[in-house]
């Protein structure tokens, strides 16, 4: 049995997750795959992406996967990676395309008027770099991570939950939006730990290791939603 697989829908650069997963698992068999069924075998499922949202959604049909992905979303320890967290959102601005529908929300572009920094600079699209990530509240996920850990971001979109009990993390380019997500067995990113150094692989190991609990694990709200611009 597959420990973990990884899911092949022919965007991004998968190697550099999976070599990312097999350091902080060295004894666990780390899959790429873009075989459903190896999918819904696997203990684990990551679900990376990197490219345009109409492309990445129309790919993972060509193959058949998005029912094995949403299975393991709703049943299995699920991680998902930038575009593996916006598609799980139920509508893109990008193409203007349905995503999976498996979290209520959508995903919006950062808009050209408030894309300014404090100073009055103009700041660019997509947003590409180290950037910090403010937690909302506790998860295991989290565990290790410093509270002002900075994680390697590349996008230009971001998505905007329509439930503040999702959000598990945010950033801030310049306003607030959220940056991590949580649900039961769901974990979400826009950032990529795989690129993180230290911090990305404390959050791929604590993955590794996670045994979800539901309704434990989800984000519990208590603070403003961290989305959009206030």
């Amino acid at each position: 049995m597959t420990d973990i697989a990884v899911v092949d829908y022919g965007m991004g650069n998968l190697r550099s997750v999976s070599k990312a997963l097999e350091h902080v698992a060295p004894g666990a068999r780390v899959v790429v795959t873009s075989d459903p069924a190896v999918v819904r075998a696997a203990e684990r499922v990551v679900f990376p992406g990197q490219g345009a949202m109409p492309d990445c959604m129309r790919e993972m049909d060509a193959r058949n996967l998005r029912p094995a992905v949403v299975e393991a979303a709703r049943s299995k320890p699920f991680l998902g990676i930038c575009i593996g967290l916006q598609m799980l959102f139920e509508w893109s601005e990008e193409g203007g395309v349905p995503g999976l529908a498996i979290l209520p929300g959508k995903v919006r572009r950062f808009p050209p008027q408030a894309m300014v920094d404090a100073k009055g600079d103009r700041l660019k699209v997509p947003h590409m770099g180290w950037n910090q990530v403010y937690r909302e509240a506790d998860h295991p996920l989290w565990d290790g991570v410093a509270a002002d850990a900075r994680f390697y971001f590349v996008h230009s979109y971001f998505v905007e939950p329509a439930n503040p009990g999702l959000v598990a993390g945010f950033s801030l380019y310049p306003f607030a939006f959220t940056c991590a997500v949580a649900r039961d067995n769901l974990f979400a990113v826009q950032f990529h730990p795989e690129k993180s150094q230290a911090a990305g692989l404390t959050l791929l190991s604590n993955f590794v290791a996670w045994q979800p609990q539901p309704g434990r694990d989800a984000r519990q709200g208590t603070a403003a939603t961290r989305t959009g611009i206030s």
